[in-house]
């Protein structure tokens, strides 16, 4: 195959976007949720992983969470794994890590991005319906599942689990 034809084939190819995110939490239990000023719903400090550059899933989280809560935290192990079809967009694919627990000073030292944040809150997980949208409140779910069972990474499409049964 030559340049050309290699250039052309990557070119057709289907295009998948991919974003990453941490799962933080604090001593309670809580989980730490951002509130976007661009859409509707509240998130997970995370983003876009900007792979023109290169930027691994890992990467990426840990510099979403820099930029969006001013917390430079080593993201822990894959939580979750969801792959959300697209409508009016390519499918995403969206890595969670494990951000850790929180101290009373990690929660004091939090800095919101103002040009993309309104607020930030802990949120128990019987009220997380409340906050997460779509994929992602089956998405959290299934990762603090992963988590309190110490299981392997959870494999989900569309926030709900295929590697099992959801509970």
């Amino acid at each position: 195959m030559t340049t050309l034809d290699y250039a052309t084939y990557i070119a057709g190819l289907p295009r998948v976007l991919a974003g990453a995110a941490a799962l933080f939490r604090d001593g309670e239990g809580r989980v730490l949720l951002v509130e976007p000023n661009y859409r509707e719903g509240w998130a997970l400090p995370g983003g876009t992983i900007e792979s023109d550059d290169g930027e691994t899933p890992r990467e990426g989280a840990r510099r979403e969470t820099l930029e969006e809560i001013g917390l430079d935290v080593v993201p822990g192990r894959l939580l979750a794994v969801d792959w959300v079809r697209g409508t009016g967009r390519p499918p995403v694919v969206a890595y969670l890590y494990d951000g850790g627990v929180l101290s009373d000073d990690d929660l004091g030292g939090i800095r919101l991005q103002e040009e993309e944040l309104l607020s930030w809150r802990l949120v128990p997980r019987a009220e997380l319906s409340g906050f997460l949208l779509g994929a992602l409140h089956g998405r959290v779910l299934a990762a603090l599942d992963a988590l309190e069972e110490g299981s392997v990474t959870a494999e989900l499409e569309n926030g709900a689990r295929v590697d099992r049964p959801a509970r």
